[in-house]
């Protein structure tokens, strides 16, 4: 028995011995060291892992007396010391990344994106440019009728009689005649802007077009194309048939004719833009001045040239070939274009 506990005493003096000299070796002398297994000899038996760690720790302090001398390769480029991310110090090219702006890499600002409102519908009221433009042609139209009202009413006065070759032919001034195609140039640019918002309200709001500026433009020149073609071809016809007098003096009325309508159209665009009037009644409203101004040529035409004809068949052909066809014809146009131009979903 005895024998058995000096063999089982003697390995545990013995590691006690090699520990205490390697300890002798690596302090120096007179200082007392204390051991691991000191401490842990002075708690009671039944201390738990727990215990012997916070009393290791309570009785040892590491000190690390050997820290490393190399750079640090994990910091910023061009930086020395390592500076946090948030410093912000930090150049903007550091702090801002390609993630940066997304709200899905910062959740904290994240949140519902929600749904889209409708869209405010455009108005004339809320467009600068064409209130401007409306405004500048309603003061150059009264400016014109101030300086011309004569010259319109000796052209009403003699619009629905018969022309007399014994009687004096009335002469326009340069002025008059500029002011009349102005008048004209009026109707095609009211005429423009009715077709630009029936277009909006019926057919399609959105168009290939980086503006609509450019789609009532599109439409100026087809109005301005159609009035052109339509004198031009009233002119050739005119003088082969009934010579060149008359072919004179029906262009003036054709001009007259065309500037009453402009100004017939004027308050139909100012009740549309500035009173909500309805589209269906905007509508109505066009296609009564047209058809007053087209019942108003076809008088002119009968007085002036088939009066005293015997066949009444050519009155009809005559403004059914010069009349009807090019205004179906300025219709099926604009349709074509709105079609090309429009945006199918």
């Amino acid at each position: 028995m005895t024998t058995l506990q000096a063999d089982s005493i003697a390995p545990a003096a013995q590691a006690d011995a090699a520990v205490k000299a390697d300890t002798a070796k690596a302090e120096p002398a007179g200082e007392a060291v204390l051991h691991p297994y000191e401490v842990l000899r002075q708690l009671p038996p039944d201390a738990t892992p727990a215990q012997q760690d916070s009393a290791i720790q309570a009785a040892f302090h590491v000190e690390n007396k050997h820290l490393s001398n190399r750079p640090d390769t994990l910091s910023l480029p061009g930086q020395e010391d390592w500076v946090s991310p948030r410093d912000v110090s930090l150049p903007q090219y550091y702090r801002e990344t390609f993630f940066s702006k997304d709200s899905v890499f910062y959740s904290e600002t994240g949140g519902r994106y929600g749904v889209a409102g409708d869209p405010v519908p455009y108005t004339i009221r809320g467009d600068n440019t064409l209130t401007a433009l409306l405004i500048g042609c309603f003061i150059i139209a009264m400016i014109a009728f101030a300086n011309s009202r004569r010259f319109f009413m000796r052209q009403a006065k003699y619009f629905f009689r018969e022309p007399n070759s014994n009687t004096t032919e009335m002469t326009e001034t340069a002025a008059e005649v500029r002011f009349q195609f102005f008048f004209v140039m009026l109707a095609c640019l009211l005429l423009s802007v009715i077709a630009f918002l029936y277009t909006l309200e019926c057919v399609a709001d959105t168009f290939i077009l980086s503006s609509q500026y450019q789609l009532v433009g599109i439409f100026f020149g087809a109005f301005v194309g159609y009035f052109a073609v339509k004198m031009l071809a009233y002119w050739m016809v005119n003088n082969v048939f009934f010579g060149r007098k008359k072919s004179a003096s029906w262009l003036k009325s054709l001009l007259f004719a065309t500037s009453v309508e402009g100004m017939a159209l004027f308050p139909l665009v100012l009740l549309q833009a500035y009173f909500d009037l309805s589209i269906q009644k905007a509508v109505i409203y066009v296609l009564f001045v047209i058809v007053l101004s087209k019942m108003m040529l076809f008088y002119k035409s009968f007085v002036m040239f088939f009066r005293h004809k015997n066949f009444f068949l050519q009155i009809i052909l005559y403004f059914c070939a010069l009349e009807i066809m090019p205004l179906l014809s300025l219709w099926g146009i604009l349709v074509k274009v709105v079609d090309s131009l429009k945006i199918n979903f």
